[in-house]
């Protein structure tokens, strides 16, 4: 069959927990040979999702040792499968396509590939937000967070960035791709942070972002919620390893949301509540902070449609009033994310009812 690896390739990526669904058109294997040569399509295909040496793989597979770190590396910089140096050793994984290779595509994204994906997104971004777990959840702005509630590491940015050691800052592949295809809006685009456990992971891997200081790490996020956009983090309470910085018109997930009316398609913990006898119907949070279209015009006042709010926080920093404040959802609402990435895997893969067992 013509492009067989590619079927191939597809059909791991769609068993593995994250999804990569089937389109009528094939775009989605287009993106594939845009991506992978046949041969790394090949190689991808005998990785799993945890991280191995090349003499592992060589040794699990059967394929020859010789040369295969080499092309394992180069697979690295083309941003197809993740690896880590840690000096002495490398380790290499295989990525989903979304958290995964897509992002990692930001330095090969050019016009007609950005509009393969716009084209894909309808099918994908559906498909991503209707299976739970989610996969990112939102982390607000610190400072609006009240005193007198009780926060867990998860909901603190403050905490994922102090339990990192390095970091890296990358262009948004979303904010990239929408003004690739002339729909890009003028939010800052360098504002995609890595973090990782142990030291120097940034300033050994070359192939995306830039090594940062944890100061510069904080400073992008103060710069982020000044510019209005969202935190979000992976969906689960340890092992977080990125912080996006979001604009509702061009991530992803933020517009998938608004366009296919999923209000669960993140997790958060918060909602932004307005006092109606404080408001004065200025129309700031709604006009310009808002990402997801959750605050709404009633009256000679507005308020926030607590459904959709995903509990960033935005809204409440720039109130001339001091009229909204960031509420606790209640403990029925509130759905506590996985342990970790490893957990998140299983529970999603459980409710989507794929069998990834070959390549866990």
């Amino acid at each position: 069959m013509a492009d067989e690896i590619y079927h191939k390739v597809a059909k791991i990526l769609d068993t593995l927990p994250n999804g990569f669904p089937p389109t009528e058109s094939g775009v989605e294997i287009a993106i594939l040979k845009r991506i992978f040569s046949e041969e790394d399509g090949e190689l991808f295909c005998d990785l799993k999702l945890s991280f191995e040496t090349s003499e592992a793989i060589a040794k699990r597979t059967g394929r020859p040792l010789e040369g295969l770190e080499e092309r394992l590396m180069e697979m690295w910089r083309l941003g197809q499968i993740l690896g880590v140096d840690l000096g002495d050793v490398k380790i290499f994984r295989m990525m989903p396509w979304a958290f995964g290779i897509y992002e990692f595509q930001v330095n090969h994204m050019d016009r007609e590939f950005a509009e393969m994906c716009e084209e894909y997104f309808d099918t994908f971004g559906k498909q991503f937000l209707m299976d739970k777990p989610q996969l990112m959840q939102v982390v607000p702005i610190e400072k609006e967070i009240s005193t007198m509630q009780e926060t867990l590491p998860f909901e603190k940015v403050s905490s994922i960035i102090d339990s990192g050691l390095s970091f890296g800052l990358g262009e948004c592949i979303c904010k990239k791709e929408k003004r690739l295809v002339g729909e890009g809006c003028d939010k800052p685009t360098e504002v995609c942070m890595g973090i990782a456990p142990f030291p120097g992971v940034f300033e050994k891997n070359s192939y995306w972002g830039r090594p940062i200081s944890k100061e510069k790490a904080k400073e992008v996020l103060n710069m982020a919620e000044e510019a209005g956009l969202v935190h979000m983090t992976s969906n689960v309470e340890s092992g977080h390893y990125y912080i996006c910085n979001c604009c509702g018109c061009c991530c992803g997930i933020l517009r998938s949301i608004k366009k296919f009316g999923v209000t669960d398609g993140v997790n958060s913990h918060f909602f932004a509540e307005i006092d109606p006898d404080s408001c004065v119907a200025c129309g700031v949070c709604a006009d310009e902070r808002c990402q997801v279209d959750a605050i709404e015009e009633d009256g000679d006042v507005y308020r926030v449609i607590k459904e959709k709010c995903i509990g960033c926080g935005l809204c409440i920093s720039t109130c001339p009033e001091d009229a909204i404040r960031l509420e606790r959802k209640s403990d029925d609402d509130r759905v506590m994310p996985p342990g970790d990435e490893k957990e998140w895997f299983e529970r999603r893969g459980k409710n989507r009812g794929v069998d990834f067992s070959a390549h866990k």
